[in-house]
């Protein structure tokens, strides 16, 4: 008997989780008009990372280690986003502002603040953008959604390939 979550079928739930949330938060900034902080932006560009990894492993899913570093590289970029998000919960929403942390660093590096400003500006200071959805606040959510992606790849890799 086959499991469900086979490498494939996690691969391509963690590529269409990722590109879900990041639409999400595209959605909650434009139509919602909830404004991104620097930890927000980040969160947002590790999901664009797994879903880039996710896809090109789900592609490649005939190579084998192919897809199964894919796999490994989101497990990793998972726990780097839940890390962020508990970050963003415990200390950053309680600070003033977020200029010169870690986050505002790698957007800036990374250019896209500036190459898309409009998915990866940086719009509201961290104690400003502390919302809810459901009474429960954003960073905690997507801090459960990179949880969740997490064991997902980390059950796919356990299990590869089933035969053929």
């Amino acid at each position: 008997m086959t499991s469900f979550l086979t490498r494939d079928r996690a691969l391509a739930i963690l590529a269409l989780a990722s590109a879900g949330a990041f639409l999400f938060a595209l959605f909650s900034q434009h139509v919602l008009g909830m404004q991104p902080c620097a930890w927000c932006i980040l969160q947002r560009m590790i999901c664009v990372a797994i879903a880039i990894v996710a896809g090109i492993g789900w592609l490649a899913r005939r190579s084998g280690g192919l897809a199964s570093l894919c796999l490994a590289v989101g497990f990793l970029l998972g726990i780097g986003g839940a890390i962020a998000a508990w970050y963003q919960h415990t200390v950053a929403a309680h600070a003033f502002t977020c200029d010169l942390s870690f986050a505002d660093q790698a957007v800036t590096l990374s250019g896209l603040d500036m190459l898309l400003p409009q998915a990866f500006g940086i719009y509201a200071t961290c104690a400003d953008s502390a919302v809810d959805l459901l009474g429960v606040r954003y960073e905690i959510w997507t801090l459960i959604l990179f949880v969740v992606m997490a064991l997902v790849a980390l059950i796919g890799l356990s299990r590869g390939r089933p035969a053929a």
